[in-house]
């Protein structure tokens, strides 16, 4: 049976603690300014100039004219930020930040964690996310499980739904049969506001299997909303929903070779999310209060054996929280928060399995306008591993005008999943992987200065990382005789990040965004000891670039993505080849209220793998058509 959840979550209002910053932000209900305030570095409003940690705003016009429901090419244009496929459309996509894991990045829409404790390491699966309707993305790069808690050992990825006065809709046709349409219908006024969106998605594909000629097709339809009341001038309610119902085709092992190759097997995929919640706001106090539900269902089914689904997997996770900040004299800041998760889990071979999180944070900081200093302490308690703590710090100054520097210490740690915990290949005694990451940077500007640049150098320490070992490894062979989990992991992940951006003309955009990254898997006694970790380039580089022409309104852009060598395996026996992908796009107005646009990606059709075996989309073109009201 499908599910459907209709929820609410809380308003980002801005704290009147920063009015007296007018360039920085604008006071009351729906007037933040998107390239000025961020709530992803400590869980309230805060300008951008006086956090210590990088953090990139992408908004929405940006989204727009990289055009497409693939939110991985919108991604890349953050720095330290990389990308593994697992085939064409919809198959699993996973976004690391500086050489974390996938399941290491904290994923937020619209304040709900969408992580899905129903998988082996929780980590949440970029190929059923699309852009659509969606207003902006916060990309935090650290660790910052002071704020977050468990998972935000790489980062931090937040994503946030549009308010919208009036009708949106668009229509996108391309290669491989692919049909994406989009619409969004909203209202708003002071007192209130109510948006709705949903869109759907299909395409034939490619085949998953490099070697494979059968096309793997992917199909999607969603729908959400979010709607505001507020109650008093201090006090307000916002309502958010998202589902998302999802079919991916899938290669296999089929017999008799057993092989990877083509097979009709394919995967449903159900997510529900939301969140309800009060926020209230003083000109000392705010006050954020809230209940959060994260449900997802996934079923395999291969044709061969029958239309009943082979196995699957359903994870759902209840969470209630309480954040604020306290202005306190002398330009202190105090922010705060508690928060209890409940998790649960269960397969076709698993019995439902449940855990319990109950965290406390406090994170006290101190601005005054050329200075700002920040540093903080989490307790979490988990019902299955005990209790961990977590600390953190971060400072910005102001050198000179527009010039900043900015330092963070950060500590990271992921709770062991109720899969690792309690499944077959349980380990009821693991504990939380942990991280320790470091980075200092200077930065001239911001994204929408006419010019901007910052480099910052990093490195993160991780321990206690959860692996699958064998049996034989761990003389468990009576007991575990497939293997199962266990912390045996250490890993380094250092390197630079630069950013670079221009507006030498009110026309002309020029962006690019370079990695440089090098990892070490740092486990003691292991054959792999020394070696670099697997599917991590030790370059990347996005170059765009827009320009709206003297020609009606025409504008053209062009993205460039340069990645280097890396490996598939830890082993480092399967080296992936670096490649470069070229996009070009162009849009039209046709009226004041139309817009035509197309694009060609992978403009010089070349042969590439994120993923060792797995195939990878060729030259495509796409033409689209977008309309606002």
């Amino acid at each position: 049976m499908k599910k459907y959840l209709l929820s609410v979550s809380v308003l980002a209002f801005a704290s009147t603690a920063f009015a007296q910053d007018v360039d920085d932000i604008m006071i009351g209900p729906d007037r933040l300014r998107a390239d000025a305030i961020t709530v992803i570095a400590t869980g309230s409003e805060t300008p951008l100039s006086r956090l210590g940690q990088p953090v990139t705003v992408i908004t929405a016009d940006e989204i727009q004219s990289i055009q497409g429901p693939d939110i991985t090419r919108v991604l890349e244009r953050v720095p330290g930020l990389t990308i593994t496929r697992n085939g064409g459309p919809g198959s699993f996509t996973g976004v690391r930040l500086r050489g974390s894991d996938a399941e290491q990045v904290l994923v937020l829409v619209d304040g709900v964690r969408l992580e899905d404790v129903s998988a082996p390491a929780a980590g949440f699966d970029f190929g059923t996310l699309t852009p659509g309707g969606v207003e902006r993305i916060d990309v935090l790069r650290g660790s910052n499980s002071v704020v977050w808690g468990s998972a935000a050992i790489g980062g931090v990825i937040a994503i946030q739904s549009r308010d919208l006065n009036g009708v949106e809709a668009s229509a996108e046709y391309g290669a491989n049969e692919s049909w994406t349409a989009d619409a969004a219908a909203g209202l708003s006024s002071d007192r209130a506001a109510l948006t709705l969106n949903g869109g759907y998605t299909r395409t034939d594909g490619i085949s998953s299997a490099a070697i494979g000629t059968e096309p793997d097709g992917f199909r999607q339809w969603r729908i959400g909303g979010r709607g505001r009341l507020n109650l008093t001038d201090q006090l307000a309610v916002v309502a958010t929903a998202r589902y998302a119902d999802s079919r991916t085709d899938i290669d296999g092992f089929a017999a008799p070779t057993f092989t990877f190759g083509d097979t009709p097997e394919y995967q449903d995929t159900r997510q529900a999310s939301g969140r309800v919640g009060l926020r209230y706001v003083s000109e000392a106090l705010t006050l954020n209060t809230g209940f959060a539900l994260s449900d997802t269902k996934r079923d395999y089914f291969d044709p061969t054996f029958g239309t009943a689904p082979s196995y699957g997997y359903e994870g759902r996770s209840e969470r209630a929280d309480l954040t604020g900040r306290l202005n306190l004299p002398a330009s202190f800041t105090l922010d705060f928060g508690a928060d209890s998760e409940w998790t649960r889990f269960s397969s076709t071979f698993d019995a439902e399995a449940k855990a319990n999180l109950t965290s406390g944070h406090a994170m006290l900081g101190w601005s005054n306008g050329q200075a700002s200093l920040a540093g903080g302490v989490r307790v979490d308690d988990h019902s299955r591993f005990g209790t961990a703590w977590t600390f953190g710090a971060n400072g910005s100054f102001e050198l000179a005008d527009n010039l900043r520097l900015r330092a963070s210490y950060g500590e990271g740690f992921r709770a062991p999943t109720l899969y690792n915990l309690l499944s077959d290949y349980g380990n009821a005694a693991l504990l939380p992987e942990r991280s320790k990451s470091y980075d200092a940077g200077l930065e001239w500007g911001n994204r929408n200065a006419p010019l901007h640049a910052s480099v910052t150098a990093f490195r993160r320490d991780s321990r206690n990382l959860i692996v699958f070992v064998s049996c034989a490894s761990l003389n468990r062979c009576a007991d575990r005789p497939f293997g199962l989990y266990d912390n045996v992991g250490n890993a380094r992940a250092q390197g630079v990040e630069a950013e670079l951006g221009a507006r030498p003309t009110d026309t002309l955009h020029l962006q690019a965004a370079y990695t440089y990254l090098e990892t070490e898997n740092r486990t003691v006694g292991i054959a792999n000891l020394g070696k670099d970790l697997p599917r991590r380039p030790t370059h990347a580089l996005t170059l765009s670039s827009d320009w709206t022409t003297p020609l009606a309104g025409l504008t053209l852009g062009a993205d460039l993505r340069m990645v280097g060598d890396s490996f598939d395996n830890a082993s480092n026996a399967t080296r992936l080849d670096g490649y470069a992908l070229t996009t070009v796009r162009a849009s039209f107005p046709v009226t004041e209220q139309v817009e035509l646009y197309g694009r060609v990606e992978n403009l010089f059709d070349r042969a590439y793998q994120t993923v060792a075996t797995y195939g990878t989309q060729g030259r495509a073109a796409y033409i689209g058509l977008r309309a606002r009201y």
